[in-house]
């Protein structure tokens, strides 16, 4: 870490008392300074559960205990199980108990395998369970990869992998202890459009890369730190960098393929908003990569909707838009002439990421976003907020560390 001052615990202690991590206001999510405690959150809204439990498709499909049944959870993941050859739910975790009893009979799930957050240790006897998928407020993953691996089960945790490099350090370090493996849900890593965009980038599509934009931005709408774990700074860190933002950051490496060598950034909040009490509204960062090329990264809590990456090269360019959304995406290069492509259903990302999982816990195989990759991104992430803390630009080591 660099010997400036620009570490983290200096961006938080720069950034003012309204930004300090609290217990008080992260309401029955997060007790801080005894443990990170869960309390169960009452069903979320619009969702659909499914008529009948899906089917598992193999005799060696690996068994997952989804530890916390949110929006996300619940809407996004859970409903890609049916998709997926080698990936079930055999477990699910959470501190509601009506929540437990309607989820898990919608998803056949054993009534002796509905557990709570207090009784989620008893998970190490369970052999139908075979690894967790970590569905929790970011500041709550590296507490509870850390218990999921000492119960022996490999782990599937959700972006961003943590608040701290530290604690990513930790998780990895646990990982190893047990023998288990980690992965971080990077899920346009394996939604067509994006990796047609990697092959086109590894292929010069435009020539040199001189440019690179991304936004990643929605508005908030009325809420508070207690309201809503997104605007609380234990849970969620600094905002919507580490929430949307991160996919722009994903992308500007991936489509790149470089590690900036320095940052600069900016951040924003409105006075007097209590969707801003603790979090930034805006954040907004220049890289400079090895190559020469720049990179120019915005996401925002407070403004209108946006999800798109463009590469502009000296042939041509190439833009996504929306770049990493659930579904519709984008994909064309401009340069002598236009080339639009259509390279297949962006809805196989979510099944296609569980099967890579099940393949490397039951092949042995490499992942392809493990551990190590979400500690990258979240060593630029403290970079990125180091920088707009000093108010001035940080070197970096090809690894992503402050100079």
């Amino acid at each position: 870490m660099s010997n400036n001052g620009l570490t983290r615990r200096g961006f938080i202690g720069a950034s003012g008392g309204a930004l300090a991590l609290s217990a008080s206001s992260a309401g029955a999510l997060l007790q801080v300074g005894d443990g990170a405690r869960v309390a169960g959150q009452p069903m979320p809204g619009g969702v659909k559960l499914p008529a009948a439990p899906p089917q598992r498709k193999r005799a060696d499909s690996i068994g997952f205990a989804i530890v916390g049944l949110g929006g996300y959870a619940l809407n996004q993941m859970m409903p890609r199980f049916v998709q997926a050859e080698r990936a079930h739910i055999a477990a699910i975790v959470s501190g509601n108990p009506d929540k437990l009893r309607r989820v898990g009979d919608a998803y056949g799930v054993a009534e002796n395998a509905r557990y709570s957050y207090e009784s989620f240790a008893r998970i190490a006897s369970d052999d139908r369970i075979d690894a967790v998928y970590i569905v929790l407020p970011t500041g709550l993953h590296a507490d509870w990869t850390e218990r999921a691996f000492a119960a022996g089960k490999h782990v599937l945790c959700e972006k961003p992998m943590a608040l701290s490099s530290a604690e990513c350090e930790r998780m990895i370090a646990a990982g190893r202890r047990a023998n288990r493996k980690l992965m971080i849900a990077y899920r346009s890593h394996f939604e067509p459009y994006n990796i047609e965009a990697m092959k086109l980038m590894r292929q010069k599509a435009v020539g040199e890369v001189r440019l690179m934009r991304t936004e990643q931005s929605y508005r908030m709408g009325p809420t508070s730190p207690s309201q809503n774990w997104r605007a609380n700074r234990a849970l969620a860190g600094g905002g919507p960098l580490e929430d949307y933002g991160i996919y722009g950051l994903q992308s500007a490496l991936y489509l790149t393929g470089e590690m900036p060598e320095s940052i600069s950034a900016t951040t924003f909040r409105p006075a007097g908003d209590p969707r801003f009490a603790e979090i930034f509204a805006h954040v907004s960062s220049q890289w400079r990569f090895p190559s020469g090329a720049v990179a120019q990264l915005v996401t925002s809590y407070d403004s209108a909707g946006i999800n798109f990456a463009q590469v502009r090269g000296t042939e041509g360019s190439l833009l996504m838009d929306p770049a990493t959304s659930y579904a519709g995406q984008t994909l064309r290069v401009e340069g002598h002439d236009v080339r639009t492509f259509t390279p297949g259903d962006p809805d196989v990302q979510f099944a296609r990421q569980l099967d890579h999982f099940a393949n490397a816990v039951r092949d042995n195989t490499a992942i392809l976003t493990p551990g190590e990759m979400g500690l990258r991104d979240v060593r630029l992430i403290e970079a990125i907020y180091a920088s707009a803390a000093a108010g001035r630009t940080v070197k970096l080591t090809p690894d992503g560390r402050m100079r």
